[in-house]
């Protein structure tokens, strides 16, 4: 019982499997057979040649039945060397189908394997995911440009920068004023310094020179009247 139930459960699987290989084995066991009498064959007709040769010229009768017997052995050579063509040519034939099979086998685990792999996958799958993966891409781009273009904190006033330059420089002119005594002619110090164009100092005073000078021309003025 239980060995019938160990075919119906693989026994008869195995079996199967087993059957090229169990096929093979008898054939090439008796190919080898055949091969040894082929070549028992080969030496009973090289011996009956030799007796024929040796009594051809003594010995008619004996040469002929040598003779006879090297014909009867020729001829079972003849049927041997066929069978042993035959034989072979079962073995190439299972062995190459044997070949076919495995490599079917082989190709219907691949594709199980495929269809595991591809399954629940479809055309409309693949291009939606396609299309994600370029969205994702793109938004991407978009963030390391937001990122590196934008920066951080208020904007910066150049006016402002170029004012508190401006400023930098006279002081340190300034400082190099009061410490070298002399005074740089220079448009930011002579816009600094009091006008004097109008003749006029800052407050509505006049120049000490001008003064000297109006009341030279004055007194040449009194004198030259006094003259006359």
């Amino acid at each position: 019982m239980w060995g019938s139930m160990g075919g119906w459960f693989g026994g008869g699987a195995q079996k199967r499997s087993d059957a090229p290989k169990t096929a093979i084995l008898g054939l090439r066991q008796t190919l080898d057979m055949l091969q040894k009498r082929e070549k028992h064959l080969e030496n009973q007709m090289a011996e009956q040649d030799a007796v024929a040769r040796k009594h051809v010229s003594t010995n008619k009768t004996a040469a002929k039945a040598a003779l006879r017997r090297k014909q009867q052995h020729a001829h079972s050579l003849e049927q041997t060397t066929a069978q042993i063509a035959t034989l072979e040519q079962q073995i190439y034939s299972i062995e190459a189908a044997n070949i076919n099979q495995e490599t079917l086998k082989a190709m219907q685990k691949a594709g199980k394997a495929m269809g595991q792999i591809h399954q629940g996958l479809t055309i409309d799958k693949v291009d939606q995911t396609m299309d994600e993966l370029r969205e994702q891409h793109a938004l991407g781009e978009e963030i390391a440009n937001a990122i590196t273009s934008t920066s951080i904190g208020e904007p910066i006033d150049e006016d402002e920068l170029n004012d508190e330059l401006a400023d930098l420089e006279q002081k340190q002119l300034d400082e190099e004023m009061l410490n070298t005594g002399s005074v740089p002619v220079n448009d930011e110090v002579a816009h600094r310094l009091p006008s004097v164009a109008n003749g006029k100092l800052d407050g509505g005073k006049r120049p000490v020179r001008h003064e000297e000078e109006d009341e030279e021309a004055e007194l040449a003025k009194l004198q030259a009247e006094m003259a006359m």
